[in-house]
């Protein structure tokens, strides 16, 4: 018997908690069920806000698996539950979650769903850029502490579809104000450290040149598949200019810009004797 086909993969990207993924993800969902496919919620993180939850409360919704942990109860995805029912879609919010220990064999969220995709079912989920692994260590310097969790890029980059939910800082900031994200006893410490001007815009473009990269790797792949060589000016390239001494040029990276071209440059002897560049 054939090992079933893998799930495909939606992950709704955004750059800070109150920008629309979990919204996006259900609209999604909604559509894909009007379509004729069997959707079900596995497990969506309202967070106490009034339309994110009508928005879930029209799903088909798998019970929890409630997990006791140091004297607390905990609710977490029931991927048994999903493997059983075995639908085509099922929508999975927070996938950089970790789990609660003794919630079952794996650790992350992450891995659950792979489990998922792994059984042949779809799966819509949700990730904020901070989440990314690859981007830990720069996002910590953004926002002044270490990110534990945290999901493996090579992983992201199996997603069948990366769809950037985006607002801007501006706007996002007066959703906070307004308490649509987060209870109003919190508004103002999250305004004074995570939801600053500058981290919102330095997040933010963070997850845009992320997914610019990804969209860039997505037509290299076509171009390659058609067999086109010619060159499209679709990116920024860069071209650095290095001598031909004896020292090792430094590495220069620029995220966001695909290509670094290298010329070497020499200054033809008084003799007339030629220059041949080294890169």
């Amino acid at each position: 018997m054939a090992a079933p086909r893998r799930g495909k993969l939606t992950v709704f990207l955004g750059y800070a908690p109150g920008v629309g993924k979990t919204v996006a993800m259900l609209e999604a969902a909604a559509l894909a069920r009007k379509a004729g496919r069997d959707v079900v919620v596995g497990i969506v993180e309202d967070h106490g806000r009034a339309f994110t939850a009508s928005l879930a409360a029209g799903f088909e919704t798998l019970d929890r698996a409630s997990v006791p942990y140091q004297g607390r109860t905990f609710d977490e995805l029931d991927t048994e539950a999903v493997l059983d029912r075995a639908p085509e879609i099922v929508v999975v919010d927070e996938l950089a979650h970790t789990n609660v220990p003794g919630s079952g064999p794996r650790a992350k969220r992450w891995e659950d769903v792979a489990a998922i995709l792994d059984a042949g079912i779809d799966v819509f989920t949700t990730i904020n850029i901070q989440h990314l692994e690859s981007l830990g260590d720069v996002v910590g310097s953004i926002i002044g502490r270490v990110q534990h969790e945290r999901v493996p890029d090579p992983f992201l980059r199996t997603a069948d579809e990366i769809e950037l939910v985006d607002i801007s800082p501006v706007a996002l900031r007066a959703r906070l104000v307004d308490g649509n994200i987060y209870a109003a006893a919190k508004v103002d410490a999250a305004m004074s450290n995570y939801f600053r001007l500058g981290n919102l815009t330095a997040l933010r473009e963070l997850a845009l040149l992320w997914l610019a990269d990804r969209v860039d790797e997505g037509l290299e792949e076509y171009r390659d598949a058609k067999g086109i060589r010619e060159t499209w000016a679709a990116r920024d390239r860069i071209i650095v200019a290095v001598t031909g001494g004896g020292y090792r040029p430094k590495c220069v990276y620029s995220q966001g810009v695909s290509t670094l071209v290298l010329i070497g440059i020499c200054r033809p002897s008084l003799s007339g004797s030629r220059c041949h560049p080294r890169y």
